[in-house]
């Protein structure tokens, strides 16, 4: 039975742990031939020897980083269908104040100009890709943001600034590459069960401290690699072939 990307090009970034890790697990289960993109040339490797795909080590905030890695997607699968925007950076939990500005810099290097060097990069791929007869996509972003892009709250100010970015500037590319059936989407998450927890909090990761911020979602848990991961593949699938500019909170009920 063919899968949900069958046959489909997928580059994700951020890929070789945590969300990302988790996006190309479950593209490359749905058909999709993927290729793993991080800084983590170990890990990354793991994920695409793991699911049988391929690794390019890329600094999404250099802009010749990026083109090598959408060349090397074309170049393996003559084609480049889906964009997973999911490497990202944060500073720690404390006052705006005190975050340095080397931090700020690189957070939006690495959340907000590597979407302007994707942009740049993987467009003319996907505008080379043909029209099925009944229309659908030429290709697909899907943009990692956060629900801290929509609702920020002190501690993260910086970080949630950034996010916004991503969420306004998925919406303004979603406009700008409609008539070009190209769909832009974004995935926001809560605080999640990643490497970067701890830095979020701002806390040491004891179960007290956990059980603060538990608090204040909803559904009693935080967000999960594999929940980002089915709203990704969601986003990406032909299911979703008429959203386009749309932010998807993956945040058991956060931002209600």
């Amino acid at each position: 039975m063919s899968g949900r990307l069958q046959g489909k090009s997928a580059i994700v970034t951020g890929a070789a742990g945590g969300f990302g890790a988790a996006i190309a697990r479950a593209f490359a289960q749905q058909g999709a031939r993927v290729v793993v993109a991080d800084l983590n040339s170990a890990a990354g490797e793991a994920v695409a020897a793991e699911i049988g795909g391929r690794f390019v080590r890329c600094d999404v905030s250099s802009g010749a980083d990026v083109q090598a890695l959408v060349d090397a997607a074309v170049a393996a699968h003559g084609r480049l269908d889906i964009v997973v925007n999911n490497a990202g950076v944060t500073h720690r939990n404390q006052p705006a104040i005190d975050v340095s500005e080397d931090d700020f810099d690189r957070l939006y290097r690495v959340n907000v100009k590597s979407l302007f060097h994707m942009n740049r990069a993987a467009v003319p791929a996907m505008r080379a890709n043909a029209l099925s007869a009944e229309g659908g996509s030429r290709g697909v972003f899907v943009n990692v943001a956060s629900t801290t892009g929509v609702r920020p709250g002190p501690g993260l100010v910086w970080y949630s600034g950034s996010k916004g970015a991503v969420i306004t500037t998925s919406k303004g590319l979603a406009l700008e590459l409609a008539r070009e059936h190209i769909r832009v989407c974004t995935v926001n998450p809560m605080i999640g069960e990643t490497a970067m927890l701890e830095q979020f909090m701002g806390v040491p990761d004891t179960p007290e401290n956990r059980q603060r911020f538990l608090a204040r979602i909803p559904l009693g848990r935080f967000t999960r690699p594999d929940d980002v991961a089915g709203a990704a593949l969601y986003l990406a699938s032909d299911e979703a072939g008429f959203l386009t500019g749309v932010c998807l909170d993956v945040d058991g009920g956060r931002n209600i």
